[in-house]
């Protein structure tokens, strides 16, 4: 494996989302998702955590809870949380966060619980390699609600193997936060 630090960025998507009746919707941002899903790309080595989201106000959202905690009263309570917060980033869709990023040759990743038939698809081994030994930066994006659409997928440069669930019944439906830490693991962990 390479020493070089992989690059790799992440956004949470929240429009086109699908929703329980297969509708295209924007789901609203969870303080849950801001928080929790920092954290995790702290730890993992994360270098930007985008929340995308078209509508200003739910970015203005973002933005103050981002406030309160790098540089307002949250900031002197939690110092681990102001720094897990330092590499979020808001942006209206993905185009303006590859921008922001300024990694224009970024490879995007979608994520799904199921497969999506005729889509470039990368296994978590791929995507480890593609990341460590072939030095190409990702960005790797995330849905909310029940899923990204799948044109929006197959936008994308590839869609990631899902996370599959235990035998017999393979349950798929992790919160948006615990299937970015899982693969996260995946991907970048030090194993």
């Amino acid at each position: 494996m390479s020493s070089k630090v992989p690059r790799l960025a992440i956004g949470l998507v929240h429009y086109p989302i699908l929703d329980g009746q297969k509708d295209v919707v924007a789901t609203n941002i969870t303080n849950f998702d801001i928080h929790d899903i920092a954290r995790a790309a702290r730890v993992y080595g994360v270098e930007k955590y985008y929340i995308i989201h078209p509508v200003r106000e739910q970015l203005m959202f973002v933005e103050r809870v981002l406030d309160h905690w790098r540089t307002g009263t949250g900031s002197k309570y939690n110092p681990m949380r102001r720094t897990a917060l330092t590499q979020v980033k808001t942006a209206e869709n993905v185009e303006m966060a590859l921008k922001d990023w300024g990694v224009p040759q970024a490879l995007t990743i979608a994520t799904h619980a199921r497969s999506l038939e005729g889509a470039p698809f990368f296994s978590f081994q791929d995507l480890r390699a593609t990341l460590h030994e072939k030095d190409q930066p990702v960005l790797l994006l995330f849905g909310t609600g029940f899923g990204l659409t799948e044109e929006f997928m197959r936008s994308c440069g590839g869609i990631l193997e899902s996370i599959k669930g235990a035998p017999p019944d393979d349950y798929r439906h992790l919160s948006v936060r615990s299937a970015v830490s899982i693969i996260l693991d995946r991907v970048m962990g030090p194993w």
